[in-house]
């Protein structure tokens, strides 16, 4: 990185560090905005929490329940090219 582009702060007696406001703003982080902290080789690394936890298909699979009788495969796809052809048709 040259030397221009280096941006310094400091550690304070409660272990706070102040991000610079240009890197905040680049990357969206407002105030509030929750960061992983992960030690590496080359340092310290912050990234965004992600907004939602992990979850695993078994967890989620069957939770919005459809009533009436189940679409074949040649159905879901003829919907499929439908709704591609509407929307091509509107632009």
């Amino acid at each position: 990185m040259p030397d221009q582009d280096r941006l310094t702060t400091t550690v304070s007696t409660k272990g706070q560090v102040i991000l610079p406001k240009s890197i905040r703003q680049s990357r969206h982080w407002d105030a509030g905005t929750k960061l992983v902290v992960e030690n590496t080789p080359e340092g310290v690394l912050l990234k965004p929490a992600p907004l939602f936890p992990e979850t695993r298909l078994e967890d989620v699979f069957g939770c919005l329940a459809y009533k009436g009788t189940p679409k074949s495969i040649e159905e879901m796809d003829a919907a499929v090219v439908a709704e591609a052809k509407r929307r091509h048709a509107r632009d």
